[in-house]
């Protein structure tokens, strides 16, 4: 089986999903962004498709608004197509790569990937951009086949920036598959591989955490403020201006 990339769907628009969209285009890429219908619609606006795209709108017009800029050129947001999960979910059967970029929740991921399963064309390559999500957690509801060729394939933020793409394999993926992805995500995309193991928090983010824990317990000892951490941990060393505290708030400290 010879595999290409020519399309992609990216599942969830958020800070991830959308820049990982803008990161193909700027490959040349053309790819399909879907996010959930926003809740609480009037029933006038319910069926408005305009209004069901809301969240997926909103995210790519945002696109133009980031900085540092997460496209090459304007031009390359033709290349992104917008939807809503409810509506076009079945348009990721002519899509060779489908990344499921939503809430850090499994039990959200495991419902979604229920619904890939329905659409996904036999083969077509599933991958999970979780940060930490176990792998192994996910794959219960899922085919064969789409066991097969599901893996993690981990960006960072921002990730036209951001060299680091960590490839974890699920229990039961094709090893012809991973290096397929490696490939692809070095020579197409232009990123570093790092192989992860599905263990918690993989590679970077198992170091970012407990680089992270081992700071809070030590400001107090030294009588720090939240503001004294991150004014010292962030581009005064060579890190994201984000730092510390500001960065467990971007990703989540739940």
């Amino acid at each position: 089986m010879v595999r290409e990339i020519k399309r992609v769907a990216v599942l969830g628009s958020g800070v991830m999903g959308s820049q990982i969209a803008a990161h193909l285009a700027n490959c040349g890429i053309p790819s399909l962004m879907l996010d959930i219908v926003p809740p609480g619609l009037s029933k006038e606006d319910a069926k408005d498709k305009t209004k069901r795209n809301g969240f997926a709108i909103k995210a790519k017009e945002n696109l133009l608004r980031l900085k540092p800029s997460p496209i090459f050129q304007k031009s390359g947001l033709d290349l992104i197509e917008i939807g809503n999960l409810e509506d076009d979910l079945d348009k990721i059967g002519d899509c060779d790569w489908i990344i499921e970029v939503v809430k850090e929740d499994p039990e959200v991921k495991r419902a979604l990937f229920k619904k890939v399963s329905r659409h996904r064309a036999r083969g077509s390559i599933v991958t999970t951009n979780t940060s930490g999500v176990p792998l192994h957690s996910l794959v219960e509801v899922m085919s064969q086949d789409l066991r097969r060729n599901f893996l993690g394939t981990h960006f960072f933020n921002p990730p036209r920036y951001l060299k680091l793409v960590e490839i974890i394999p699920g229990p039961d993926t094709s090893p012809r598959l991973i290096k397929f992805m490696a490939d692809f995500v070095e020579n197409v995309l232009g990123k570093g591989v790092v192989y992860a193991k599905d263990t918690p928090n993989f590679v970077a983010n198992r170091i970012l955490t407990f680089a992270s824990q081992f700071i809070m317990h030590e400001m107090t000892k030294d009588g720090l403020t939240v503001e004294d951490v991150d004014a010292l941990t962030g581009p005064e060393i060579g890190h994201a201006k984000s730092a510390t505290f500001r960065t467990a708030d971007i990703v989540g400290l739940d």
